[in-house]
């Protein structure tokens, strides 16, 4: 008989016992890879909010050096100068000072 073929006793014990490494692996596997992708996703929604925020930012100054006052309210850059975002996703903080100051502007992702 072949020594390379092996023989399993009656109730399977050595097949179950040949299986717990590859299946501990497995599993291993898989949590590495599901803490992946919400590393990856969690990644994605930070860059998705400083993207907002930066495009608010850029409009705002547009708008002052098109205009020579900066906008009253996010309302107005909507309307005026093309900025679109999920309202229900994220919540953006527009207070302004005074025309001529640069407002505070913070974009805040309320999904998370």
């Amino acid at each position: 008989m072949n020594s390379r073929i092996k023989t399993f006793d009656k109730n399977g014990d050595s097949f179950w016992k040949s299986l717990i490494l590859p299946v501990l692996i497995f599993l291993c596997l898989l949590l590495f890879l599901y803490a992946g992708i919400g590393n990856a996703s969690a990644a994605s929604d930070e860059e998705s909010r400083l993207i907002l925020q930066n495009a608010v930012l850029r409009a705002t100054v547009q708008c002052y050096a098109i205009e020579g006052m900066y906008p009253p309210n996010i309302n107005y850059l909507e309307d005026n100068y093309g900025v679109i975002y999920d309202h229900e996703r994220f919540i953006v903080h527009y207070e302004v000072f005074a025309g001529n100051i640069l407002p505070d502007i913070t974009v805040i992702d309320s999904s998370m």
